[in-house]
């Protein structure tokens, strides 16, 4: 297996571990929660970018990686949603766009596409596999999960600041649901065409 593909895999145990400490941790333990999430969403990236410079990317590679995104933004709502921290509503959203998007991602698998490979609009392109959107969308639930972090840890010290980092978490957090929801509808829509055009 490639480095670009451990890398991948690194970031399960280190949510696993993140999760942990988020509700076994104590003050200190939970501030630094806040950079472990934002590493975590970085080596989303670095995987990428290893891959491309290595001359490493697959079939594998892209469906690994986006079972690792799945699992972390997944993993990650649901949490702060049991801490009452978002509304039920978000990870709700997040599990029924990812239910529908990877069933019908299958079909391009299928015929060997990555997910990216399988927009053949312009439109649909650029929401789903273009780098300024990735890259925001990306930077969107870092900034939402980092936020919900240092609520958390502000909640357990008492601090004063708590309210404002509260209020600004949950918005980022609703704008990445929202970007959620624009970013899979190419993605079924692209299916139904397929089916149109007797692909499927």
């Amino acid at each position: 297996m490639n480095l670009a593909n451990w890398i991948t895999l690194a970031r399960f145990p280190l949510l696993i571990l993140l999760v942990a400490v988020i509700y076994l941790g104590d003050t200190t333990a939970r501030f630094l929660v806040v950079p472990g999430v934002l590493l975590l969403i970085a080596l989303d990236a670095v995987d990428g970018i290893v891959a491309r410079r290595r001359e490493e990317t697959t079939l594998l590679g892209s469906v690994l990686d986006i079972a690792a995104d799945r699992a972390v933004e997944l993993v990650l709502w649901v949490v702060f949603a049991n801490l009452a921290l978002i509304s039920l509503v978000i990870p709700i959203t997040f599990i029924i766009r990812g239910a529908l998007t990877d069933s019908v991602r299958e079909l391009g698998y299928a015929g060997g596409k990555t997910a990216h490979d399988q927009m053949n609009s312009d439109w649909g392109y650029w929401l789903v596999a273009g780098r300024p959107m990735r890259a925001g969308y990306g930077a969107v639930k870092a900034i939402a999960f980092a936020l919900l972090a240092l609520t958390l840890a502000l909640q357990t010290a008492a601090s004063s600041a708590l309210q404002p980092i509260w209020i600004a978490a949950v918005t980022m957090s609703w704008l990445a649901t929202a970007l959620c929801v624009v970013r899979g509808t190419p993605v079924v829509i692209e299916a139904f065409r397929w089916k149109e055009k007797g692909r499927s």
